[in-house]
């Protein structure tokens, strides 16, 4: 029998109302793993193994004025949520840090412009200068219990 290394990631998805999961149950789980080959045999590891189960988060964003002139103020809202197991809706999800992202019109890569933090209801606003055309947007990097988001983008043109 040869031996070898098996390196793999796995993506599960699990739908919270079938497995009648708790909020407290996001987190680290410790889980194992069997593999079986085609030819027979396989292998069990059960030790040590782990699986970061996450809440999903959802961001929603609003640029405005649309279009504004260069040089004039820029407001930039949304609303950072967090799926709640318990109740089968999105929560607030305040206190969070959330990337403001702007990407300039003709370019395919957002960079992060400004950190805010979301106030207690989980609602985002700042401002910035409008210097040219593109689409801004929120982005959460997500922690232990909460997976990461992006907003949909707003696309504001400057005259």
């Amino acid at each position: 029998m040869k031996s070898g290394v098996c390196d793999f990631n796995e993506t599960m998805f699990f739908d919270p109302s079938e497995w009648d999961m708790r909020n407290s149950e996001a987190g680290v789980w410790k889980v194992g793993a069997e593999v079986y080959f085609k030819g027979g045999g396989g292998d069990v590891d059960d030790k040590g193994l782990t699986v970061d189960v996450k809440r999903n988060s959802r961001l929603t964003v609003n640029a405005s004025p649309e279009p504004v002139a260069k040089g004039k103020t820029i407001t930039v809202t949304g609303k950072v949520t967090r799926a709640n197991w318990e109740t089968r809706k999105y929560g607030t999800y305040g206190g969070r840090l959330v990337n403001l992202q702007f990407k300039p019109a003709g370019t395919t890569s957002y960079t992060t412009v400004k950190k805010v933090y979301a106030n207690g209801s989980g609602s985002l606003k700042t401002t910035v200068k409008a210097s040219k055309p593109g689409t801004w947007r929120w982005a959460y990097n997500g922690n232990s219990t909460t997976g990461p988001s992006k907003s949909s983008g707003d696309y504001v043109a400057v005259k």
